[in-house]
C-alpha cells in the first residue's frame, strides 16, 4: 500500500493545527469565565444587532447578580422546568432527549428539545441559534467542557445572568424588574415559577404572560419545585 503524498499528510496536519487552535480558543474562554463574568455573550450580541437594525440607539436590559442575590425559588423553578437532573448529570439528559425524539416523531416536527442548562448555556456563550450538525457537535464540545472546569454552582450562576427572558431582556435581575418591578432576590414562588416557563420562548410568551397556558403550566412548575436540587 503506498503512503500518503506528502501533500495530503501536509493538509491533514494543517487542519488538525487548526483545529486545535480552535478548539483552544473555546477552552481558553471557558476557563476565564469561571473566575471572570461575562459581560456579553454571542446570542446576547446577536439579539442586540437585532435590535439595533430597527433602532440604532437600543441596548439591551442586563444586570448581573452573584449566585447568592438571585433568589432561591427561582434556581428551583429554572431547574424544575429546563433540567430537573441538573444535579446529577454530566452536561447531557440522554433520557431527556429520547424522549424530545419520539415526540418530535410523533408530531411530525420539532416541539420539543431535549438540551440540560448545561448544553443551553455552551449554545449563548459561543454559538449562533442555527440547527445545523456542526453548532450541535461543537455546542457538546463545549459542554463537556463546561462540566469539566466550572461546578453546577458557576454553571447555573452564569446561565441565570445571561439567558433571554424578553425582547432586550437578559438575566434574572433585569427579569424581576421588568416584570415585577423588584429584584431577582426578592421574587416569590410564584414569580419565579412564571419566569421560568416563559424560558422556551420568551419574546413570545412575554406578550401574553397570563395567558391560560402559563397559568396553568405556572402551576405545574409550582409543584414540582420543592423536589428540585439546587447547587
Amino acid at each position: 500500500m503506498r503512503p500518503a503524498p506528502k501533500w495530503l499528510s501536509r493538509t491533514l496536519l494543517g487542519l488538525l493545527a487548526l483545529l486545535v487552535v480552535w478548539q483552544g480558543w473555546y477552552v481558553i474562554w471557558v476557563v476565564w469565565w469561571k473566575f471572570f463574568d461575562p459581560d456579553m455573550t454571542a446570542f446576547m450580541s446577536l439579539r442586540l444587532e437585532e435590535l439595533q437594525d430597527k433602532r440604532p440607539n437600543a441596548e439591551l436590559r442586563h444586570q448581573w447578580v452573584p449566585y447568592q442575590r438571585i433568589s432561591n425559588q427561582l434556581k428551583r423553578a429554572v431547574i424544575a422546568a429546563e433540567d430537573d437532573k441538573f444535579i446529577d448529570h454530566e452536561g447531557f439528559d440522554w433520557a431527556g432527549m429520547q424522549k424530545a425524539l419520539e415526540k418530535n416523531r410523533r408530531r411530525g416536527k420539532v416541539v420539543a428539545g431535549g438540551s440540560t442548562i448545561s448544553q443551553q448555556l455552551a449554545k449563548n456563550l459561543f454559538l449562533s441559534a442555527a440547527k445545523t450538525p456542526w453548532r450541535k457537535a461543537q455546542e457538546a464540545i463545549i459542554t463537556v467542557w463546561l462540566e469539566m472546569l466550572w461546578d453546577k454552582r458557576r454553571i447555573l450562576e452564569v446561565y441565570l445572568n445571561s439567558v433571554e427572558w424578553g425582547q432586550g431582556v437578559f438575566g434574572a435581575e433585569a427579569a424581576a424588574r421588568r416584570y415585577y418591578g423588584g429584584s431577582a432576590g426578592n421574587l416569590s414562588a410564584e414569580q419565579a415559577a412564571r419566569l421560568a416557563v416563559m424560558l422556551p420562548a420568551p419574546r413570545r410568551y412575554e406578550r401574553n404572560p397570563y395567558s391560560p397556558f402559563m397559568n396553568g403550566r405556572t402551576q405545574v412548575i409550582l409543584a414540582r419545585m420543592p423536589y428540585s436540587e439546587i447547587p
